[in-house]
């Protein structure tokens, strides 16, 4: 255990997370993602929720702020205006963790597979709400 960190992180997240460059984006999502498929890294966080991994992300991840939406979500049903529970949950929980406002990138649902080519990681959750799938970039840290 380590003081101040969020147990969640294990060594093997951390790494991936402190590896990444500004820019680099992470996905984060649920069970049904076939996260092999995109051909990068895949971190198990196992029986956890979409929710509690980005909680422990984001309190050390800084979200990229050269861009007007560092967070970006799946698109439910066809519809960019719609937006599920959890969605709203997580741009809410973004948005405090950044002490900043927030919108949401929307991608449509095949468009989030042929992006997922493009990430740095994939951490995989076994969160059952469905369009749980989010891409952020990492920010800088000025201080």
């Amino acid at each position: 255990m380590l003081k101040g960190i969020d147990p969640l992180l294990s060594g093997e997240l951390l790494k991936v997370l402190d590896d990444m460059g500004h820019g680099d984006q992470l996905l984060l999502c649920d069970r049904n993602y076939p996260a092999v498929a995109s051909g990068r890294p895949v971190v198990r966080l196992g029986e956890v929720s979409v929710l509690r991994a980005a909680r422990a992300i984001f309190s050390v991840l800084p979200l990229d702020s050269f861009i007007s939406h560092p967070l970006e979500r799946m698109e439910v049903n066809d519809d960019p205006s719609t937006t599920t529970p959890l969605q709203n949950e997580l741009l809410a929980l973004a948005s405090k963790a950044e002490s900043r406002s927030l919108e949401y990138g929307v991608i449509p649902r095949l468009d989030l597979y042929s992006r997922a080519k493009s990430v740095f990681a994939v951490v995989h959750t076994l969160e059952a709400q469905p369009y749980g799938c989010f891409i952020f970039p990492k920010g800088v840290i000025f201080d």
